[in-house]
């Protein structure tokens, strides 16, 4: 049956929503899992060290594009998954062992390759998934025998089929420990289980990533409230002369503040993210409480929780700063452009004075011209007069010049005034 064509992306986003299913798990199994931080030139690397610890098994290693991989390497099972700013890995080892955390999954891993793996390590953590033992449970002895003492948080999970315990401590080796204790859970039960508290673990510490940035951006912010409330006091009573000065300082902090939005908005939303995800993660569990146990919801909310609310909070004075800082700069922009015109209005009017100063001692030059002009055309004028009259011709010379005043006159006037309007055109009337 022919059907229409493909979308280019048709296959990739089908596969997309059964992306990084949960390994199937058997108890006993032990799990060790890293997740590194890493720019995209190690994650790269990331995806060469799983060719090469392929390689190194004679198994067929994954393509460049791939973003997630799981393989049986023999000693152990690999799952290895590519994110947007992090890589984990996961190794799976089956069988009982004495202690699960003393003989972790990693130990039979190469610790050469696991030394040489890129990026910088933000979760370490092992997961021992046993057979649960009958009888009630009992905290205190768990958490001397699996937690170094501490007090374990805990629950029972997936309707009853599991009981899932940690402390999210880092133990000497370096690793969290997570615990799960198996009441009849399915392969794919048991994997889900493990896939969630490890994702838990992961997302709480990429979501606590804020947390610094959020301290650090806190005392700059005060610096900056504290500038502007200082300029808006001084705008208060500021003379016209010193309105720019205060222009150029709500500028530069307009922009610091500008600056640091975009140093942390970025880590900002992302930690909501996975803030998000943590929460869907334990929704997932379908914890139940047992009793003299911290469920992992109690735990999270009481220690998560606020480091995000500090985040937000963060977030949200940064964005009130910014619009204050940009109606205090309108407002003094309004009152320095005030100023300006007043400026050039005065400018203007004292243009326009000189404009009629000068109009004045043209009117002056021009008539003086004139004067000038008609002396000495009548001076000629007589002076032709004089000559003609040698000659024998009838003319009195004083007469003539006399007479011809008043016409030279004319024509000077009207001669200057038209090179006038040529030379500056109609409107220097």
């Amino acid at each position: 049956m022919r059907r229409p064509a493909d979308h280019p992306q048709r296959i990739e986003l089908n596969n997309e929503v059964h992306a990084r299913p949960p390994e199937p798990l058997v108890a006993p199994t032990r799990l060790s899992y890293l997740a590194l931080l890493c720019d995209t030139t190690q994650r790269e690397a990331g995806t060469a060290a799983v060719r090469d610890l392929c390689a190194r098994h004679g198994v067929e290693p994954p393509a460049d594009s791939v973003l997630h991989f799981h393989a049986n390497l023999g000693p152990f099972r690999l799952k290895w998954e590519r994110h947007t700013e992090f890589i984990r890995f996961t190794f799976i080892v089956d069988g009982a062992v004495e202690d699960p955390f003393i003989q972790p999954a990693i130990a039979a891993v190469p610790q050469d390759w696991v030394e040489s793996l890129p990026g910088r390590l933000i979760v370490a953590a092992h997961v021992a998934l046993l057979r649960a033992e009958p009888g009630p449970l009992d905290p205190r002895a768990i958490g001397a025998r699996w937690f170094s003492g501490n007090n374990p948080i805990g629950a029972a999970v997936s309707g009853g089929a599991g009981t899932a315990l940690t402390d999210f401590q880092i133990h000497g080796d370096g690793f969290t420990r997570h615990l799960i204790l198996d009441h009849g859970t399915t392969p794919w039960q048991a994997g889900r289980i493990a896939q969630r508290l490890l994702e838990i673990d992961t997302y709480k510490v990429m979501a606590l990533l804020a947390l610094p940035v959020a301290r650090a951006a806190g005392p700059l912010l005060a610096e900056a409230a504290q500038e502007l409330a200082q300029i808006t006091r001084s705008l208060v009573s500021a003379e016209e002369a010193a309105e720019p000065g205060l222009l150029n300082s709500l500028t530069r902090l307009e922009a610091e503040i500008e600056n640091q939005q975009s140093e942390t908005r970025d880590r900002f939303s992302a930690s909501d993210a996975y803030y998000e995800l943590v929460q869907r993660r334990i929704d997932d569990l379908r914890e139940q409480r047992i009793q003299g146990l911290q469920t992992f919801r109690e735990f999270i909310e009481r220690r998560l929780a606020p480091a995000m609310n500090t985040c937000r909070s963060i977030a949200e004075r940064q964005e009130a700063l910014s619009l204050r800082v940009g109606r205090t700069t309108r407002l003094l922009s309004t009152r320095v452009d005030l100023t300006r015109e007043r400026q050039n209005q005065a400018l203007l009017e004292s243009m326009n004075r000189r404009a009629r100063l000068q109009l004045r001692l043209q009117t002056t030059v021009e008539g003086l011209s004139v004067a000038a002009i008609t002396y000495y055309c009548s001076a000629l004028v007589g002076h032709a007069a004089e000559a003609l009259k040698i000659e024998g011709v009838h003319i009195e010379p004083d007469l003539a010049t006399g007479a011809s005043i008043p016409v030279i006159a004319v024509l000077a006037w009207f001669g200057i005034h038209h090179i006038r309007r040529k030379v500056m055109g109609p409107g220097a009337e």
